[in-house]
């Protein structure tokens, strides 16, 4: 456990890292350059990270609840909330437009507020 739990914290801090600054993260890793959709692929990587980082860090213990099943919907909620608003902002301030861009937000929010509901049963 100990193993796993030090792989989530480094993969948050990567996370971190690909959400705030992509480029400086594919600098130090591949030794290249981003394009501009490189750098909104490497924020989206970078939510997703966040999210698995926190679906693998261990239980509290005497945190309540006892289901041991919250962790996952807890990273799995952090994920599609994030990537909803990242993806949301793109299609307006960002000004893209793809076709499936909105479906994909109202998919994620969804997913969202399910989760919240699974997440909040479970305490």
């Amino acid at each position: 456990m100990k193993v796993l739990t030090f792989s989530a914290v480094v993969e948050a801090g990567t996370g971190l890292v690909l959400v705030l600054d992509p480029a400086i993260a594919a600098r130090l890793l591949l030794g290249a350059e981003l394009s501009e959709t490189g750098v909104v692929v490497g924020r989206c990587f970078g939510i997703a990270l966040l999210g698995l980082s926190a679906a693998c860090l261990p239980e509290r213990q005497g945190g309540g609840g006892g289901s041991g099943g919250s962790r996952p919907a807890s990273g799995m909620l952090l994920y599609n909330l994030f990537i909803a608003l990242y993806l949301g902002y793109l299609g307006t301030a960002g000004h893209y437009s793809g076709v499936m861009l909105w479906p994909a937000v109202v998919l994620h929010a969804v997913v969202t507020v399910l989760l919240r509901r699974e997440v909040r049963g479970k305490r």
